[in-house]
Formats: structure tokens, sequence, C-alpha cells
């Protein structure tokens, strides 16, 4: 894991972790709004998770990133899309001292069912095979193809920066931080005490029905789908 030069705040931290395939630089926009519209400026930081982006040569597993992760991005606010969230997850049952609060896009605790995990965990080895044989340009361009892509806005820096990442450190990333990789949390969730906002595409019903789960389990959050 490789933090991005944190932009100095008086006020709180929030910690941004992107989803697979994509780099810190995916939260920029975002983070910038977000910090705008609040009434003091917080600390941003940025990660660049496993495999990805300046941290394309670590092989960290999911199951073993949370404590680190949260030592290096330090006390705050995690916000984490998909893969991103999943981390978030991870950091904030290892480390909930340092993972105040959580916002949670798209994310799952990971598949309950063992033989569930074993069927995704031969598809994501799968997966990594093909981006090895195809290289990432390839990949890419099947990845982003899938339905859940398809109405998003064209963005030449989106597909640039997915660009940056190397063959072999995503097909790390599938092998070691796909959901068949991860230990599910579904029962540790109730440890997580801190507020938790947990967001879905409205269009999304899969995780709108794994975020209304996770709320149900977690002691202080609430379930919001994002319009259009």
């Amino acid at each position: 894991m490789t933090p991005a030069r944190p932009e100095a705040g008086p006020a709180d931290r929030l910690v941004f972790l992107h989803g697979f395939t994509q780099t810190h630089h995916h939260w920029h926009a975002i983070a910038h709004d977000i910090a705008g519209r609040l009434e003091r400026t917080p600390t941003l930081a940025f990660v660049d998770l496993p495999g990805h982006g300046l941290a394309a040569d670590d092989r960290t597993a999911i199951a073993d990133a949370g404590a680190p992760l949260a030592e290096l991005a330090g006390s705050g606010t995690y916000v984490g899309y998909s893969m991103g969230g999943r981390f978030a997850l991870v950091a904030a049952v290892a480390r909930p001292d340092l993972v105040r609060r959580l916002v949670l896009v798209g994310a799952t605790p990971g598949i309950h069912e063992a033989a569930e995990r074993a069927a995704r965990r031969t598809l994501d080895d799968r997966r990594a095979a093909q981006l090895e044989h195809a290289g990432v340009d390839a990949f890419l361009d099947e990845w982003l193809a899938a339905p859940m892509f398809t109405d998003l806005p064209h963005d030449p820096s989106d597909l640039r920066h997915r660009r940056r990442n190397t063959a072999a450190g995503l097909a790390g990333s599938l092998r070691t931080a796909g959901t068949g990789s991860q230990p599910p949390l579904w029962d540790r969730l109730r440890e997580i005490t801190g507020d938790v906002l947990v967001l879905a595409g409205e269009r999304d019903t899969k995780f709108g029905e794994i975020g209304r789960r996770m709320t149900g389990r977690l002691p202080h959050a609430t379930f919001a789908t994002v319009a259009g």
C-alpha cells in the first residue's frame, strides 16, 4: 500500500480507497468536492491499494492488510468504493481505534458460503490468468464493457489512470484481494461501533440488497441509494 501525499487541513482526516483497476487518482475530484462542502477543511488522504498504482508490486493479501492500512492512513473517516470498501471494512475490524467512521460504496463484507467463495476464487484465478496473457489494455476493454459500467460517461483520464496499472499487479490483486480470497466479515460487523454510511446505486440491486443486510448488522449504520 502506498499513500499519496496528504493535503493538510485543520479538521478531520478523510481516507479514500479506490476500486479494482483504479488508483488513488480516481477519488481526487470527488474528494475535493466533498471537502469544499464542509465547514472545516479536512485532511485528504489517498492510498494506492496492493497491486495498483504506486503499490503495483505490493502483494499484501486483504486478510492481512487491515492493521497496516489503518496505521499507514491514520485516524479518520474511511471512504471506500467496491474493493476499497472491502479493505476499509477489514481495517475497521482490525483497528477500530483508527477507523472512526466508514462510508462504503458498493461494498461487501465478503462471501459467507464456503462453496460460493471457492467458486469466486476459481473465477478470480481465471481472470488473473487472462489478464497476464492478454495484458492490461485488452483486459480493461472487456472489464469496462460489463453492464454496470456501460452507462458511465466517457472519461479519458479514468482510462489513462487505469492503464497505469500492471498486468502482474492486477492479477496479484485478483488472487489475494478478490472476494473469493477475503475471509467473510458478516459475523464481525457488530464489532464496528462507529457511524457507517452504506451506499449503493439505485439500479444496483445486488449491492442494494447487500447494503441493506450490512446495515441491519452494523450497530450504527444508515443505508441510502444514489439516484441515477
